[in-house]
């Protein structure tokens, strides 16, 4: 497994932090097997004293982040990396039963397919109403796929590419805990 740790601009990684985020990243590996996970992304913040670490964590199809806060560093890595592991195990509970049409599962090992790259865009000033926006590949998959990559994420919607009818839909998570799907004519 490749730990990339960065820091943003402001802060430099210490070789002792760098130290703590690979042991506490590598115990990912547990719940995971050896040629699932290659590359893990840690980005290291601080604004105005509170301490950010985001990890991003690739699984085939899905994709894990997660996004602490706090006064000190290794708290916050702490804390990211128990985010991590509950969402972890919501995805070998889910992808243990089978969830979705198309997503096998032998053990803990998920259909390998592209990933979904995002990169984050400031607008121009002239464009006051939109500030940011996000691009990312859209790989045709399944709703039930959708529904596993939205809770993995943490978000309330999931735009994605419906393998059904190749259109464009969205799974989103209703008032009432169910979930509706928005689809393209």
């Amino acid at each position: 497994m490749n730990i990339h740790i960065r820091g943003d601009h402001h802060l430099d990684v210490t070789q002792a932090l760098k130290q703590y985020v690979e042991k506490k990243v590598g115990r990912m590996e547990r719940y995971l097997e050896a040629s699932q996970v290659h590359d893990v992304s840690v980005t290291m913040s601080v604004t105005r004293g509170i301490h950010t670490v985001e990890v991003m964590v690739p699984l085939g199809q899905a994709m894990l982040r997660a996004e602490e806060r706090s006064d000190d560093m290794y708290a916050s890595v702490d804390l990211v990396m128990d985010k991590l592991e509950k969402q972890l195990e919501k995805y070998r509970h889910r992808a243990g039963q089978k969830v979705g049409h198309r997503l096998k599962v032998e053990g803990f090992k998920a259909k390998e397919g592209p990933r979904v790259s995002v990169t984050d865009e400031q607008l121009e000033e002239d464009e006051a109403d939109v500030v940011r926006v996000k691009r990312f590949d859209m790989k045709p998959m399944y709703v039930s796929e959708a529904i596993l990559q939205m809770d993995l994420l943490g978000h309330d919607f999931f735009v994605f590419a419906n393998a059904e009818d190749e259109k464009t839909s969205v799974v989103y998570r209703r008032r009432d805990g169910q979930f509706g799907l928005i689809q393209s004519l």
